[in-house]
């Protein structure tokens, strides 16, 4: 199979991980160019990882004919519009999540994509690792019978303890839920199906924060987002999740997530994570046992999403982490704070069909 071209918009903190996996793990894609505004990071990630061209501008970079994906690594608040400019210049686009700051401009954004015949998908990943299809072969398979609902927390105090520039959590775009809800989302839906209709309730319990990493420590930042965010979840399959996302709060675990079923519970790993620990549940067991894995990339393989829309690109199939799902996913995030605001149940009007579960390959880097 020729190597899909790909251009990397954006040097920032996540790009370290999708570069040494796109340029050493999966063999089928090629990392040709690198571009952020900040030149020197994008010189940087050349120099360390045998990228041949560096970008100083988005324009630069979307007129190389070369380039067949995008990879978009910008801010949150910035995804919209730097994947609406690659489009239109007729590039197939990878985004982080989410895939925009409102569904409205997520819609604009598939709408797009569709009219001009190109690929669009996105982050997160972490639901084609090990883990999470360990889990959905264990519900497709029966193993705790008809599911009846599932439970979902994310708690954690912020962002602002560690990461160098935490500033984006708290603006548009941002927030638990937009940042890790994703996870949480796109693994629910793979696991569940499509969700029907969302009740939600948000707070923010911090109208400011104080950044105590470096090299930032002591700046104030100033919270324009929901921090907290309590929901229920009913699935089109009539199973209906708890949800509760936040950065209010302080607590020794930050992950949770179990499906339930008729015939057993599952413990789903970190939705985080490609890996992790999967736990089954059934009545004539009495207590949980650990399962085995039963798929590969089990270490942190973000570019898994990127090189299967590559290999979806030769192969004429759609992308297992494509625009159908970041934008139901996205609908989801949205309708958690719509719902407070407007005090009612909110009906999801995007449409959803989980893809073909992941395959086994002999060689690991190279997808069906």
């Amino acid at each position: 199979m020729e190597k899909v071209k790909i251009g990397v918009l954006g040097a920032g903190a996540i790009s370290g991980i999708y570069f040494q996996n796109l340029t050493e793990v999966f063999s089928e894609v090629e990392v040709t160019a690198v571009c952020d505004l900040f030149r020197e990071k994008a010189q940087e990630a050349s120099e360390k990882y045998g990228i041949p061209k560096v970008y100083g501008t988005v324009e630069e970079m979307l007129g190389d004919g070369e380039i067949e994906i995008i990879l978009n690594l910008t801010r949150p608040n910035e995804h919209y519009a730097t994947t609406k400019s690659a489009l239109l210049a007729g590039k197939h686009v990878y985004s982080e999540k989410p895939l925009a700051a409102t569904y409205e401009e997520g819609a604009e954004l598939a709408a797009l994509a569709k009219e001009r015949g190109l690929l669009l998908g996105g982050a997160p990943d972490t639901f084609l690792g090990a883990g999470i299809q360990t889990c959905r072969r264990l519900i497709d398979g029966g193993l705790i019978g008809d599911v009846i609902g599932a439970e979902a927390k994310m708690v954690c105090h912020g962002h602002e303890s560690w990461h160098p520039a935490p500033e984006f959590y708290y603006q548009c775009g941002g927030g638990p839920m937009m940042d890790m809800g994703p996870y949480y989302m796109t693994a629910l839906v793979n696991l569940m199906g499509r969700v029907q209709s969302i009740s939600g309730m948000t707070g923010m319990a911090f109208p400011q924060r104080v950044i105590t990493s470096s090299p930032k420590r002591g700046a104030v930042v100033d919270v324009e987002v929901p921090t907290h965010t309590a929901g229920l979840l009913r699935f089109e399959n009539g199973a209906i999740a708890t949800v509760v996302t936040t950065f209010d709060v302080y607590y020794d675990k930050q992950a949770f997530l179990e499906v339930y079923g008729t015939k057993g519970t599952l413990r789903v790993p970190d939705p985080n994570c490609f890996g992790g620990s999967v736990s089954l549940l059934r009545p004539e067991d009495g207590k949980f046992k650990e399962m085995p894995l039963l798929y590969d990339y089990k270490e942190n393989s973000r570019g898994l999403g990127v090189a299967d829309m590559a290999k979806a690109l030769r192969r004429g199939r759609a992308p297992r982490a494509d625009v159908q799902q970041t934008l139901h996913v996205l609908e989801i995030l949205t309708s958690f704070e719509k719902s407070s605001k407007e005090g009612r149940c909110v009906e999801l009007a995007s449409p959803y069909q989980r893809r073909e579960a992941m395959r086994n390959m002999p060689v690991s880097g190279i997808l069906d």
